[in-house]
């Protein structure tokens, strides 16, 4: 996945990263070039996933136990260091993954749960867009831009990395994906039904765009096609229903 701020520092010599880095020199009369470094973003070229660049993790789960019977979360990170995904696949949140303060800075993490709702399964995904600390806010519409972009990317990583699963049970192909975008600013603080897991997956991200708001446009056609109300568990005791307490 692309980088998410403009301040994270990625190493000069990654060739895909965000943003590239170029010199800047200094006007004619100064004999020497400017040290600053001026950030050109990579935002509206393709995004492709890399199965050779996936990591995966299992940790306390049974690839042959339904995510009914067994609680089931993904979480998902990406190095700047060395351009690689890592997933965990777990009953929590894996927080290991988390630790430090440049995965703080960053927030680029994708966290994903499947629920019960009503006996019908379905994938939540989770996108922190901004809220925790100023340079996501002030990025906050880049952001949003970028996650919506790149979710295709992420769902091929959950898809083939929990590929077995998917072929015990293929009916959960067919579940709804539903992709939370947690903001402290109203108009990216939303939640969105992207269709099937089968088709989310699936949907082009290898489009270039040339712009943020030809993207944002996009992504709205993508998930226009889902006009669902957000399933809403039982508000008693059932079997039919994930216990109320989240993973997430």
């Amino acid at each position: 996945m692309s980088t998410l701020t403009t301040s994270f520092l990625p190493s000069l010599e990654k060739e895909n990263s965000l943003f590239v880095y170029t010199t800047r020199r200094r006007r004619r009369g100064h004999s020497k070039k400017s040290q600053s470094i001026v950030p050109v973003a990579r935002l509206f070229g393709p995004s492709i996933f890399e199965a050779s660049k996936l990591k995966v993790l299992f940790l306390g789960v049974d690839e042959k136990k339904h995510p009914a019977k067994l609680p089931r979360t993904y979480t998902l990170t990406h190095s700047d260091i060395t351009c690689k995904l890592t997933l965990a696949v777990s009953q929590t949140i894996n927080n290991s993954q988390l630790e430090g303060w440049y995965n703080r800075l960053q927030r680029d993490e994708v966290v994903a749960e499947w629920k019960k709702v009503k006996g019908t399964m379905s994938l939540h995904v989770h996108c922190h867009i901004s809220g925790d600390h100023f340079l996501l806010d002030f990025v906050a519409r880049l952001r949003y831009y970028i996650f919506c972009k790149e979710l295709p990317v992420v769902l091929k990583a959950f898809v083939h990395g929990d590929g077995n699963l998917l072929k015990n049970y293929p009916e959960l192909e067919e579940a709804l994906v539903w992709v939370y975008f947690h903001s402290n600013i109203q108009e990216f603080n939303k939640v969105d039904c992207w269709g099937p897991l089968k088709e989310a997956s699936s949907l082009s991200s290898t489009t270039t765009y040339s712009s943020s708001s030809e993207l944002g446009e996009t992504q709205m056609d993508n998930t226009s096609n889902c006009n669902l109300d957000l399933p809403q568990p039982c508000q008693g005791s059932c079997t039919c229903c994930f216990p109320s307490t989240r993973k997430i």
